[in-house]
């Protein structure tokens, strides 16, 4: 890991706008119109039909996605009673995590009161705002007292996450490593090293799972809690065990299947990590010293199932697996409490999960090639993007079961894709691009066979059922290669095109290129050796029909690559030119952009079939083109000749395509800025209309724009670069894609295909 040192935490928590959160407005606010909407007098009518029945406000108000993160800063982390004031970083910190990883906005609040009555009376005043209320670092046991006191009062979600999210995550890792480990919960000797808030919940939770209270030891700072010890509270008793042959740690463990430390650093020896029963279980969850390191226990026990709170170790307990989904689903049904029933739901998803496939994403993350369930991965990784979706809809259809929901979820899987969306994992756009794809799966060759990202993406799409993959490289390279990276080849096809056996197709495509290029220069031996590459291979195949559709771009240089299809598959004829569009999914929409890669700087013929190019492809994915040619003048305010050259494109195309919705030249700001644009220059076929498609001038202002776009906004998504104007579905991805991406590509290469199919259908017909 990397060392965090005082300087560069102080620094993080300072530089720019100090704290670690802020509050946005999610409406429009510019003019008097939105102004008078938001306040007053517009505001009147919601506060109305709140007043009418109070559930409303979960409809005009942001309290079904509002939580707040509450404490008294009386167990702070490791630093413990430091004040309501000094807690708050790390109530900000909480504030990011829920909104990062649930989507959800917090308000933190430090309320400086150690009585326990008195601080659930201002929890109890402010509660009407919120959807839901997040205790935090609250000392035990009065944390216990609270949390039951504001759960019987309020009518909303409550929940102490360190108790119940630590026990919510443990309990996930128990059950997956006790059958990693072959073993019965009911019959384990369970040893629990700690006795605060966390410690009680995880073994009440454990005890739900179905673990038996007599084969429990639970040890506080005095040693093995018995039932012949005085002053011990509610909490203790309860598993007071009446055993009195055991005292200490040591005593205790002596045969035990499960160590579980909530507790402090190095307590736990690796003689004790020996005595223990055989495939011991080992959650060292003391932070940011375990009870024992990975590295002492692994070396005291090589059948060792271990777990810490660390994330530079396998199997991390994260409380951001659980609380962040768990709040999600329970806002999302409007849900009264967070009760048993949807943290038991919330621990078996969170333990289905780990036995899943894992995504793409999250071996990217930890740099290793095939995460599988087994003793080093029992516990999801805090990345995985299905927590969202999969913990999420548990919870919420708990809470409707147990009845518990004010609102009702019907379609689950809609339900799930809404929550990819919010979080960025997927659009509108791409969900319907996978789908479509899905419907209509088409034969896709994959260029570059031997690059670990393209045979992972060829792999995922199939699984998706997206496509049929055909692999082209050497057979037995690919097939070491998916062996490493743990993935299954089955139904896809494999091809060699220098091996031997395709000598025959080689000389077949050979002859065919030939007698269509033979004016241009070609001959028989020149095409031949040109089969013996990639690109010419694989594009011969989708020219021939033996392949549907093609992906490169990962090895080979774009000026390669266009010079193999302009020479195989050539422009559709309506058109001179071919281009490529990125597609930009943004919080305020989706806008194309073009050209991004072939034309370096196209003259006023080029930028008309560009833009009629563009149009096109908008239609293509079911949106009305409303297009802006980008300059850097406004309607002639330049008169260069980058100026006047988009000038002239727009009268030409004004001219020759009236029915398209078209103008410039436009600076990007005006384009984008509609009530601007049509302010200044009211006459534009613009007006009053939202841009969604840009034409840039030349590559690299195309290229520069949407680059620029992915490095500063962690919110946007690009897919991209499509390709607008072949006679065939070729596809380019970016140098550095990343298997999303081209998945993301291969799905529109597979729609292109299957349009093209239905187009050819149509021409036949009507001959």
């Amino acid at each position: 890991m990397v060392k965090i040192t005082k300087e560069s935490a102080l620094a993080y928590h300072e530089s720019g706008r100090p704290g670690k959160i802020e509050v946005k407005p999610t409406k429009p606010y510019r003019t008097q119109t939105d102004l008078s909407l938001a306040y007053s007098p517009g505001v009147a009518y919601p506060c109305l039909e709140i007043q009418e029945n109070a559930d409303n406000a979960y409809k005009y108000t942001d309290k079904g996605n509002l939580v707040a993160v509450i404490s008294n800063g009386t167990a702070v982390l490791g630093l413990g009673d430091i004040g309501a004031v000094s807690g708050k970083p790390v109530m900000e910190g909480k504030g990011l995590l829920f909104k990062i990883y649930g989507g959800i906005d917090v308000f933190d609040i430090e309320v400086d009161e150690k009585d326990p009555e008195k601080f659930c009376e201002a929890v109890e005043r402010i509660a009407p705002t919120f959807g839901g209320i997040n205790l935090e670092d609250i000392k035990a046991p009065e944390c216990f007292y609270i949390e039951e006191r504001l759960k019987r009062t309020l009518d909303i979600p409550v929940m102490h996450d360190d108790q119940h999210g630590t026990a919510i995550i443990s309990a996930a890792g128990l059950k997956n490593a006790l059958e990693v480990a072959g073993k019965n919960i009911e019959n384990v000797r369970i040893v629990v090293n700690g006795a605060g808030a966390a410690a009680i919940s995880c073994t009440k939770l454990y005890m739900a799972l179905g673990a038996r209270k007599e084969n429990i030891l639970m040890l506080d700072s005095k040693g093995v809690i018995t039932s012949d010890r005085e002053h011990l509270n509610e909490q203790k008793r309860f598993f007071a065990t009446e055993r009195r042959d055991v005292h200490t740690l040591e005593e205790a463990i002596k045969g035990a299947d499960v160590f579980v430390g909530l507790s402090k650093g190095n307590i736990l020896s690796q003689d004790m990590v020996r005595s223990m029963a055989e495939k011991p279980i080992v959650f060292a969850l003391a932070n940011p010293v375990p009870e024992i390191s990975y590295e002492d226990a692994v070396a005291s026990r090589p059948d060792v199932l271990i777990s810490t709170g660390r994330s530079d170790y396998p199997n991390q307990i994260n409380n951001v697996i659980g609380f962040p989904y768990i709040f999600r689903g329970a806002l999302d049904v409007n849900a009264r409490a967070i009760n048993e029933e949807m943290k038991m739901a919330a621990v078996l998803a969170i333990a289905d999960l780990a036995k899943q496939p894992v995504p793409d994403v999250v071996n990217d993350v930890y740099k290793v090639n095939n995460l599988t369930f087994g003793p080093d991965y029992f516990i999801p990784k805090p990345v995985d993007p299905r927590l969202i979706t999969e913990v999420s809809a548990a919870v919420a259809k708990a809470a409707i079961d147990s009845g518990v929901a004010r609102r009702n979820i019907t379609d689950w899987e809609a339900y799930k894709d809404s929550l990819s969306v919010m979080l960025g994992q997927e659009t509108k756009l791409t969900q319907k691009l996978y789908s479509t794809a899905a419907a209509h799966p088409q034969r896709v060759v994959f260029a570059e066979g031997t690059h670990p990202t393209m045979l992972r993406a060829a792999v995922q799409a199939k699984s998706e059922g997206i496509c049929q993959p055909i692999l082209l490289g050497n057979d037995e390279i690919i097939e070491r290669m998916a062996r490493e990276l743990d993935l299954n080849l089955t139904g896809i096809e494999v091809v060699n095109l220098r091996h031997p056996s395709e000598q025959e197709r080689r000389e077949r495509y050979a002859q065919i290129l030939t007698s269509k290029r033979q004016r241009d220069g070609y001959t028989y031996q020149e095409a031949n050796d040109k089969m013996f590459e990639r690109n010419y291979f694989g594009m011969m195949m989708v020219e021939t029909g033996e392949a549907d559709a093609f992906i490169t771009g990962l090895y080979t240089k774009y000026s390669n690559t266009i010079k193999v299809v302009n020479e195989v598959i050539g422009i559709r004829p309506e058109f001179q030119h071919f281009g490529t569009m990125h597609i930009i999914n943004s919080p305020r929409g989706t806008l194309y952009l073009a050209d991004t890669l072939v034309n370096e700087n196209p003259d006023t013929d080029t930028l008309v079939d560009l833009t009629r190019l563009s149009a096109n492809a908008v239609e293509f994915f079911n949106e009305k083109p409303v297009i802006a040619l980008i300059s850097h003048s406004n309607f002639g305010s330049s008169a260069t000749d980058g100026a006047l050259k988009v000038k002239n494109a727009v009268t030409k195309l004004h001219e020759e395509d009236p029915e398209l919705t078209v103008d410039g030249e436009l600076q990007i700001g005006f384009a984008l800025d509609k009530e601007l644009r049509d302010s200044q220059y009211p006459f534009s076929r613009l007006q009053g209309k939202d841009v969604n498609t840009l034409v840039f001038p030349n590559l690299t202002s195309a290229r520069s724009s949407y680059k620029m776009l992915q490095a500063l906004n962690a919110d946007v998504e690009i897919i991209g670069p499509i390709q607008m104007g072949l006679n065939k579905a070729i596809h380019f991805v970016d140098f550095g894609a990343t298997v999303r991406d081209v998945v993301n590509i291969t799905a529109v290469a597979v729609i292109d295909a299957y349009v093209g199919k239905i187009k050819e259908q149509v021409k036949q017909l009507s001959k």
